[in-house]
This record gives structure tokens, sequence and C-alpha cells, in this order.
């Protein structure tokens, strides 16, 4: 087979010649068809104990279509390996604004601890929650209203018997909804306010409140509405314990005192949130070093988990699992390859240095490199190309001429800034190399506009060439993806305290392009 691809390209020149082989060369190449993936059946079959699956929560109601996808199949497998494993406490890494957290802690009864290093998001999670409760406040109010006027019509038309057992069993439901919304006023105040850290314990929905609440509504035909229903079991009263443990919001504190407060704010969280169902996001900057102890008092086993972990806490996320004995499974979905360190990419010598990419040591023997371009084409999505959602080509088209004309005009070859989504800004090419510039610190005024469109003119007949270059780019993303999912798979195969690795394809990949998941389970754990 690699004769025959190899045909693809000129011997002489090396020029790309045969772009049909190509193609198959790439597909041949792809995970899909390298065989090398467990079907995710297999892996929940493997898993499945005597439990039954949890059911009540519609993530689709508040979340979009594409997180709404990736949080529901992979918190399913999450509950199940931790169910495999007898754990309850999860991991989250790069939880973000904590929508697999919170997921995690509500339908699934986990105690969640999730770790991002932005306080922003951390403070988001916590907005977003005070946001579900108010509406869930509104819900419980109207179903109480609903369970009134409901029993009082029963009521007419039943026996006595039958209007003594109504009365009862409303009573005992709206005691359940008031005990509901009184647990939503327990708020522990943080001990370090200086820091910026607060803190909110509180026991989360009942699952036995739930089910005596549906049954014995539904066996004396007095239902609430679905929208009552969806709401009470996705939205706890302060499911979400917000804490933030950054390493560099202390102000002028001492490291002695940080350490001192944060592990006696943690400790006081510990101690008065005895509930399994909580969910805590931290904001922490994690590292291949990272002692989780330190962040987390209440360490247990525990499985750890990342969705679309970034650039280089994919991988960083792997060696913690496999150095931390508390960690008896993984469960990691990376994205972002752009942003991976590569160790022979520059040719450095940084003997300390713990890179993103390779990971295993036989990729590390032959000194394999990907590179920046290669890394970026990773991201891109075929599967999405193919069912009609193409590449912004007038987007790309737009920072190719800009790149000439920093360098041309200015001397610029590189620099920290970026440009980011300055074209959907833009009301012309005029208008984006303007606010592109600006974004750059470079002075704009020295450049009028008819020198910009003359770059315009002089390269839009090589718009549909740069169009083909980025869709051949697509075509072989999936085997630069393979070499980086490999990569991290080999490493986890190396350890000897690994009983099971594999990668298992969990979403859609044309509603989540990064769709691959690296899972592992640890010898002494699931035995």
């Amino acid at each position: 087979d690699d004769d025959i691809f190899s045909s693809a390209f000129c011997e002489n020149s090396e020029k790309l010649i045969d772009v049909h082989l190509f193609a198959l060369a790439a597909k041949n190449y792809s995970l899909s068809n390298l065989g090398v993936c467990t079907p995710l059946e297999d892996v929940l079959e493997a898993l499945k104990g005597d439990s039954e699956g949890a059911t009540g929560i519609k993530p689709d109601e508040f979340m979009n279509n594409k997180k709404s996808h990736e949080v529901q199949v992979m918190s399913e497998l999450v509950d199940s390996i931790a169910n495999y494993c007898g754990i309850k406490q999860v991991i989250d890494i790069g939880s973000g604004k904590g929508y697999l957290s919170s997921f995690l802690s509500m339908q699934y009864n986990l105690k969640v601890y999730g770790i991002d290093s932005s306080s922003s998001n951390t403070n988001g999670a916590h907005e977003r929650n005070r946001k579900l409760k108010k509406h869930w406040r509104t819900y419980q109010s109207r179903g109480r209203e609903n369970l009134k006027s409901q029993s009082l019509e029963k009521a007419n038309d039943r026996p006595v018997e039958s209007e003594i057992k109504c009365k009862t069993i409303s009573e005992e439901l709206l005691n359940n909804a008031n005990s509901l919304q009184n647990q939503d006023q327990v708020i522990i105040q943080d001990l370090v306010p200086s820091c910026g850290f607060t803190e909110t314990a509180t026991p989360a929905t009942n699952t036995e409140t739930e089910a005596d609440l549906v049954t014995g509504t539904q066996s004396h035909e007095t239902k609430l509405s679905e929208e009552v229903l969806a709401i009470l079991n996705v939205l706890p009263a302060d499911a979400v314990a917000d804490s933030s443990s950054s390493h560099y919001n202390c102000g002028e504190l001492c490291e002695e005192e940080k350490v001192q407060r944060k592990m006696t704010s943690l400790k006081t969280k510990a101690g008065k949130s005895s509930e399994s169902n909580l969910y805590f996001p931290l904001t922490s900057c994690i590292t291949a070093e990272t002692e989780l102890s330190d962040i987390i008092m209440d360490l247990e086993d525990c499985v750890m988990v990342g969705l679309h972990t970034c650039g280089d806490l994919a991988a960083n996320t792997l060696r913690i699992f496999t150095a931390k004995p508390e960690i008896k499974a993984v469960c990691s979905v990376g994205c972002c390859y752009h942003l991976l360190s590569e160790q022979f990419e520059n040719q450095e010598e940084c003997h300390d240095q713990v890179w993103g990419f390779p990971m295993c040591q036989y990729l590390k023997d032959k000194g394999w490199c990907c590179g920046r371009n290669a890394r970026m084409s990773a991201c891109l999505a075929l599967e999405r190309v193919a069912v009609g959602q193409m590449l912004p080509t007038e987007s790309l088209f737009y920072r190719a001429v800009l790149q000439v004309i920093i360098e041309e005009i200015y001397g610029v070859t590189k620099s920290d800034r970026h440009v980011g989504k300055t074209f959907s800004k833009s009301s012309s090419f005029i208008d984006y190399v303007r606010r592109s510039l600006k974004k750059l610190e470079l002075d704009d005024s020295k450049l009028p506009d008819s020198c910009i469109m003359d770059y315009y003119e002089k390269y839009k007949h090589r718009m549909n060439e740069l169009e083909a270059f980025n869709m051949l780019k697509v075509v072989l993303a999936p085997c630069i993806e393979v070499l980086i999912l490999l990569d991290r798979l080999c490493y986890l195969k190396e350890q000897e305290n690994i009983a099971w690795s594999g990668l298992v394809k969990l979403f859609d990949p044309v509603k989540s392009p990064r769709c691959y998941a690296v899972i592992a389970l640890k010898n002494q754990s699931c035995s």
C-alpha cells in the first residue's frame, strides 16, 4: 500500500500529481479505517453492571445541540466507569463553565470537582447555576399551583376515602417541594474574602424524593406538568458550590498564609458538604506536576475526565492519571492540537520541559515532529466539509493577503498578537486590514486604501488555488490526528499499572469534530 500511495507524488520534484490517490491514502490511514478503535457500545457493555441508567434530564433544554450531544454521551460513559470501579468522585479537568460537571452531579449522583485555569469560567459556572435556579423556582411555584388545583378537582369527584388519600399525598408533595426550596437557602460564607473565594454547599435534590414524588403523583393521577418534572430533575437548589483555589488571586498574603487559608476553606467545604452529588468549580492551573491533594482536600479514589481539554492539558491529564494512585480511571477528549508543545519542533535543549508531543517513548526515540502547520491542519473537520459545511474561503483569503501586507510593508514575520475574529466584524477588505493592523499595534496611517486594494486585486485570482490547498489540508487532517491520538494511546500502553486502555469514538463528528476519547483503567482499581 505504501508503494502505491507514494506514486501520488512525483519522484523527482516531490509535487502532488495524483489528488485522487492522495485522498485514498489519507482515508486509508484515518482512525476509522485502521481498526484500532474500540466501539463505544462494546465499552459500555463491558462496564455494565446491575444498575439501571439514569433517566429524566434532557440536556438540550439548557445546552446547545453540540454541547448537549457531547455531555449526554460522555456522562453516560463516565458514570459506567465510575460504577464499574466503585467510585463516586470525579475530577473534571478543564471544566470550563461546568456543563459536563453539573450534569454528572445532578443526573448520576456523583461528587464532581471541576478544575479550570480561568476564574471567569469558574464564575460563569456559578452564574449559570444562579440563573438556572431562578427558573427552577418559577417552575416549582407553578407546580405547587397545579397540584393545588388538581387536588381540589379530584377531591370533588372522589369518595371520602380517596379524598383523604389525595390530600395526604398532595401535602407530602408540597412538603417535599418546600424542603427543596429551603435547601436553596444554605450558604456557607467564605473564609477568605480577600481572595475572592465564595463557597456554597447545599444538599442537592434527593433521588428518592424525586422518585417518590413522581410515583405518588402518577399512581393517583395527579401529574405535574412535564416542565416542572424536567426542572426538578435538572436543577437542585445550589447544586454548584463555587470555590476558587487559584494560586494567583490572593493579593498581599504571603505564601504560607495563602496555603493555610486555602486548606481551611476547603476543609470547611468538605466538612459541611457530605452529599455525594455536588459540583465544586475550582480555579487552578493544571500541569503535569500538579498535586491534586493540594487542591482537593477530600481527594479519594476517583475518575479523571476532560471534555475537549486544550493543547498540552490533554497530555498532562494522562500523565497525572498514570502518576497518582487515587485516580483509577481516565476519559479524556482533547482538542486544539495547534497549541501542543513539541519537543523536537525547535531543536532547543530544554531538559526540564514537559512536552505535549510526543508522549510515547517510541516516537521520542525517533525524534518525531509534526510542526505547527500540520497541527493546525489536524484541527480541521473533514466530516463537516463532506456534508456541505464548507471552509470559510473568503476569510482565509483575507488572512493570507494580510500576511503578505504585514511582511512586505511592515517587515513583520512573527508576532505574539492575534488578529482573532476580525473578519466577522469587518464590512470590507479595507476595513478588515485596518482593524487587524490596530490589533497588531501597527501604524495603518502609512497604508492608503488604494495600496490595500492593490494587494487584494493582485491575489484575487488565486482564491480558488487557496481553496484547493485548504481542501487538501482537510483531507489530510484525520491522518495527523491519528498520529497525535496514537501517541497518547501508546504512552498508556507503555505504563505498567494500566489494566486496559483504548481509543473510543464518542461523538458524531459532524456535531463534534474532536470526537475520540482516550480511556484507561488501572490494574488495582477495577479487579
